[in-house]
């Protein structure tokens, strides 16, 4: 068995952190904030995101960041992705040279235009980073229910030895090489919720959603591919299976930020209530920044960003989306006039 740190326990950190532990593995959950390590010794569960759900006897609690960078086959980056850059840094003193990490956050950086792993490779730049992605809530891996997920890495060893120390009869974890391509779909997959949210908080029905999906899967490909990615990663799990589960479940907390801006509430409002990082609000305007790099159309994230930064109303982002100018929805494939 090995010995495994999560960086970060929120939601999403606790869960794998509690699946680990019942795979047999050493956990270490570490947290930046005081009232979050006390509720977690204490009560040995988290109850603001996953009560109910409690810490297995081998996961071991802490505020100390190098005692949780020291000593472990493998560290995992949970903690949100607003908070990467700064964990990363502190981190970088205690992690050994070679140290695998695998981040499981999704995010663009605003300033940098830079992903997650871009993140962690440029502030801890001789370690072996990987990223974990896939439709996969964390209310659902903390109590078992059937989750499939992906783990990019440059090297193949490297996934494999990730793939082994998450895999179990419920958690079935698969491999690829396309790092650039896992991490495009799982970050602009959350700009994309929350226009489906704001979809149904106008009370509109499947026929927009579906819509939404269907375009915005295609924007995520444009994107994707412009950078680097293969299309074959946009029709997997960590592209158009996020996708559909970021858009639809009630445990998506940029669904149910768009939900509530669609109801309207502002933006911060609906952060507010939502009360948990929504990384779709935070990745909005990196993306429309990448897509102007690229020179790539992404009309939903373009009305997506004028609904959250402009003032635009969603009733008008609407409006907007579907009277834009008629076109084939496929330009590339010609016709057949013979």
């Amino acid at each position: 068995m090995s010995k495994v740190s999560f960086l970060g326990s929120g939601s999403w950190g606790t869960a794998l952190a509690v699946m680990l532990a019942k795979n047999g593995h050493d956990v270490t959950l570490w947290s930046a904030v005081a009232a979050e390590v006390k509720m977690l010794s204490e009560n040995r569960e988290h109850k603001d995101r996953l009560p109910g759900v409690k810490l297995p006897e081998n996961v071991v609690i802490t505020d100390n960041l190098e005692e949780a960078c020291n000593g472990f086959d493998l560290i995992v980056f949970s903690v949100a992705s607003p908070y990467i850059r700064e964990t990363a840094k502190r981190a970088a003193a205690y992690v050994p040279k070679g140290q695998h990490i695998v981040n499981v956050a999704k995010g663009i950086e605003e300033s940098t235009l830079k992903t997650l792993r871009e993140i962690i490779c440029e502030e801890i730049p001789e370690a072996d980073v990987s990223v974990l992605s896939g439709p996969s809530h964390a209310e659902e891996v903390s109590v078992g229910m059937p989750t499939t997920v992906v783990v990019g890495s440059d090297n193949e060893d490297s996934a494999a030895f990730i793939q082994e120390i998450f895999m179990n009869d419920v958690f079935r974890v698969y491999t690829s090489p396309d790092i650039t391509g896992i991490e495009l779909g799982g970050s602009v997959k959350n700009v994309i919720a929350l226009a489906a949210g704001v979809s149904d908080g106008l009370g509109f029905g499947d026929n927009t959603k579906a819509a939404l999906i269907t375009r915005g899967i295609a924007e995520i490909v444009r994107l994707g591919t412009a950078m680097g990615g293969r299309i074959e990663t946009f029709s997997g799990l960590s592209g158009i299976g996020d996708l559909i589960v970021t858009c639809t479940s009630n445990h998506s907390r940029n669904h149910n930020a768009g939900y509530l801006i669609g109801k309207g509430k502002s933006v911060k409002e609906a952060m507010d209530e939502v009360n948990q990082v929504v990384e779709g609000v935070y990745s909005a305007k990196a993306v429309f920044e990448l897509a102007k790099k690229y020179n790539v159309s992404m009309p939903i994230v373009e009305q997506v960003n004028k609904v959250l930064f402009e003032g635009t109303s969603a009733t008008q982002a609407i409006k907007n989306l579907l009277t834009r100018e008629k076109c084939n929805e496929y330009p590339g494939m010609g016709w057949n006039n013979d």
